[in-house]
């Protein structure tokens, strides 16, 4: 059992945020290296490390032009969001009382390595908001966490302003904490189907569907969180040890490409003057219908083999369905967006106290 966790008390009064879930739990057993067919592991490597390298024809790279760093106009854009995120009032309005809201959207896995498994608070200490509270260094000031994901709810669940989850976040979450959907300006998303079929190169590739669903997605957020200025997504974690078809490989590591894709969609399309590049994508301005989108922690790693970063995925960080996270594949997620959102410029100065952004 989880016992290790943060009082509830101290996650309403310093982060608020919840989690929900409805993931299955257990150790790590009979694990099958790929039994969603495609490329196996040993082929692939993490779109971070490609260089030159080819994944059946597509390039890697976090960014375009097999880079891991972002253009610089598209980073001066984030720079300028990032600045002019402030404490809000529940209208919306600047306000010093107000509060900065980062949201977490997806499904099981994300809830896990965000907070927790269960429905309600507390968050477990090894989770990134049990990491925050214990952390100094995060402003417990104006920024408030909540955790908006829960288990079972993939990408169709959150593709349309009007879906289910967007109502249960803003009553279940958000007013019982006195807070407001305006006072939403972040969001880290995390999304992914369940039993996928088809894997790349094929036209209708689980990872070309997933650009459609995630630019669904933002364009979402942006219409029920007005206010919403950054969004940070992360692709599945290694998918080689899963002993079902709900995400294997080669699914897990093709979705880092739709999300590469997705956002170099935005970056393409505001470089071409705001005319869309992308149909998979469609219409990502992130001066009228989308936020501003970028990469949060890339989490693929080729099983036990270190990433250049020394990040690497082990049976034991798996339950026994070898597709969700264990405690200790938990706390490595959560390390990684603790790391990131300390460490980057587009994030560090409302995130961290008394930081600065360019």
């Amino acid at each position: 059992m989880r016992s290790d966790r943060i009082p509830r008390l101290l996650i309403a009064t310093v982060l608020a945020g919840t989690s929900l879930a409805g993931c299955s739990s257990g150790d790590s057993s009979g694990l099958n290296p790929n039994p969603g067919g495609g490329p196996p592991p040993s082929t692939t490597v993490p779109i971070s490390d490609m260089g030159q390298g080819t994944y059946l024809g597509f390039s890697g790279g976090l960014y375009p032009n097999r880079s891991n760093t972002m253009p610089a106009q598209h980073a001066n854009a984030g720079f300028a969001r990032a600045n002019s995120i402030v404490p809000l009032d529940t209208s919306g309005n600047p306000s010093p009382a107000g509060r900065i809201v980062l949201l977490s959207i997806g499904m099981s896995n994300t809830t896990q390595e965000f907070c927790s498994q269960s429905s309600d608070p507390p968050c477990n200490s090894w989770t990134f908001m049990g990491q925050a509270v214990a952390d100094p260094a995060v402003n417990k000031t104006t920024l408030v966490i909540v955790n908006g994901a829960r288990g079972g709810q993939t990408s169709s669940t959150w593709d349309s302003p009007g879906d289910a989850n967007y109502d249960r976040i803003r009553d279940s979450r958000l007013v019982p904490a006195g807070l407001s959907e305006p006072q939403v300006q972040i969001a880290w998303v995390k999304v992914a189907n369940a039993g996928p079929t088809m894997s790349l190169p094929a036209a209708q590739a689980d990872a070309n569907q997933l650009i459609t669903q995630m630019a669904d997605i933002v364009r979402a957020l942006k219409a029920r969180y007005p206010n919403l200025k950054q969004v940070f997504l992360s692709s599945r974690i290694y998918g080689g040890y899963a002993t079902t078809t709900l995400n294997p490989e080669p699914y897990a590591y093709e979705s880092g490409f739709a999300v590469k894709w997705l956002i170099q969609a935005q970056i393409d399309q505001m470089q071409n003057g705001g005319t869309v590049v992308d149909a998979r994508a469609g219409d990502l301005n992130y001066d009228t219908v989308a936020p501003w989108l970028a990469w949060g922690p890339y989490l693929w790693a080729d099983g036990a083999n270190l990433r250049s970063d020394g990040l690497n995925w082990l049976p034991a960080d798996m339950e026994a369905d070898g597709t969700h996270p264990s405690q200790s594949g938990e706390q490595k997620v959560a390390n990684q967006l603790m790391t990131f959102f300390k460490q980057s410029q587009h994030t560090r100065c409302w995130f961290v106290t008394g930081a600065t952004c360019p």
